[in-house]
């Protein structure tokens, strides 16, 4: 936008029913608890209502609502969404969401003025509003969430994947630093679309980071249905579905490879052009977190062979200390772990003593405020980086009420219809 926008004082956000879920859970394990319920208050406090009566999430100690991380961090409060202020808090949360991807669909961070904080195209950041949205609608069945402005929000989403699925000559989009010009590297035709960024807001090495594909073929499939059934926009529901089988044949295409140590793998980045790039980030989407997505089975053969390598020292990016073992990132220092990741190891995994292993890990990485971070040295978790990052304190409570089954895990689109060539 050309000038911002003028807000008046914001209020801050306080959930009855938030508040009594935290007070009220008892584990046994007085440090567990603790952590629980920081973690489940955390996104209230990281929250205010802001004057056109929309809810502004900051990400933490950066003072900016990143598309990504908000909508992780309002994800658990869909566990409490049959609450009236909870479902409220959550339709205000959609509905910024909404006027962000409308003011500017290549930006990941935003401001409470609606000001452009970061404008790094990352594909995943326009999934995340999406299935945020969908998910709410799933487990409430509340359609008032689908309101005009968010009909252009979806449409400004597809527009723009549509557009990306073939970059090099229908883009506009550049960013210094880049190659060519700021375009990007050559890639080839695979109809998957094009990003820039990692969800990690680092470059991407090769323009198809497959994990973020994964979640397009998700949010497509959601889209498709939201525009079908709430809003009777067959030819939008026609375009999302027909992306949704381009962008996955796509990965089943040119994003698997042969591995001889582990067969049939996921690649993390490729090109289209035969170049791939094998590791995995802490950041959400991953490869690890592809059940967790709701774009394939954990059981799936391919992601098995796949995870296999990802929690492996063949992982450049694994890490193994006296406090933990997992996955980081180049975000931040050589050796250090991710809490998310170590959050998505448990949620992906089906069993019980690995969950509660990574719990155990989890509560390890407390330097001493009760709280996760970004990332820690797993050798002395009092060296971190990040002291406020809401993301991985929000998800914390949807793990432990999953791995305790207080919960059934939350709705995800079927694939039955995808043909998933194993």
């Amino acid at each position: 936008m050309d000038r911002p926008i003028s807000v008046q004082p914001s209020e801050s956000v306080h959930l009855p029913s938030i508040e009594a879920a935290a007070a009220h859970f008892h584990s046994g394990d007085t440090h567990l608890d603790a952590m629980y319920r920081q973690g489940l208050l955390n996104t209230q406090k990281q929250a205010r209502v802001e004057k056109d009566g929309t809810v502004y999430l900051q990400t933490g100690d950066i003072p900016a609502e990143w598309l990504r991380d908000s909508s992780a961090q309002t994800r658990p409060y869909l566990y409490f969404a049959d609450k009236p202020d909870v479902a409220k808090f959550i339709k205000q949360v959609i509905a910024r969401q909404g006027k962000y991807i409308q003011t500017d669909p290549y930006a990941n961070a935003f401001r409470p003025d609606f000001t452009l904080h970061e404008r790094k195209f990352e594909l995943d950041s326009l999934c995340y509003p999406v299935d945020l949205a969908w998910k709410y609608w799933k487990k409430t069945g509340d359609k008032s969430v689908f309101t005009p402005e968010y009909k252009r929000a979806l449409d400004t989403v597809l527009d723009t994947m549509k557009k990306e699925q073939d970059h090099p000559h229908h883009a506009d989009y550049t960013f210094r630093g880049m190659p060519n010009g700021g375009k990007g590297n050559p890639v080839g035709s695979t109809g998957m679309i094009w990003t820039a960024f990692r969800p990690s807001d680092d470059n991407v090495k090769y323009n198809f980071l497959i994990p973020s594909e994964m979640m397009a073929v998700v949010a497509l499939g959601e889209m498709a249905e939201i525009e079908r059934t709430v809003y009777h926009d067959q030819a939008r529901a026609g375009q999302a579905q027909t992306m949704r089988r381009q962008v996955h044949e796509g990965i089943e295409k040119y994003g698997i490879v042969n591995d001889k140590k582990y067969g049939r793998i996921y690649a993390f980045e490729v090109d289209g052009l035969g170049h791939y790039n094998m590791r995995d980030d802490a950041n959400v989407p991953s490869l690890l977190s592809a059940p967790y997505l709701g774009y394939v089975s954990a059981h799936d053969s391919v992601y098995r062979n796949t995870r296999r390598l990802l929690l492996s020292s063949d992982n450049p990016d694994y890490s193994v200390g006296k406090f933990a073992r997992g996955i980081g990132s180049v975000h931040t220092p050589k050796g250090y772990i991710w809490p998310l990741s170590l959050i998505m190891q448990g949620m992906t995994s089906s069993s019980k003593s690995e969950r509660s292993t990574v719990v155990k890990e989890l509560l390890a990485s407390d330097p001493g405020d009760g709280r996760l971070h970004e990332s820690f040295d797993p050798n002395n978790p009092k060296r971190l980086t990040r002291p406020d990052f809401g993301w991985p304190n929000a998800l914390f409570p949807e793990l432990v009420m999953i791995d305790r089954g207080m919960q059934r895990p939350l709705p995800v689109p079927s694939t039955r219809d995808l043909n998933f060539k194993r």
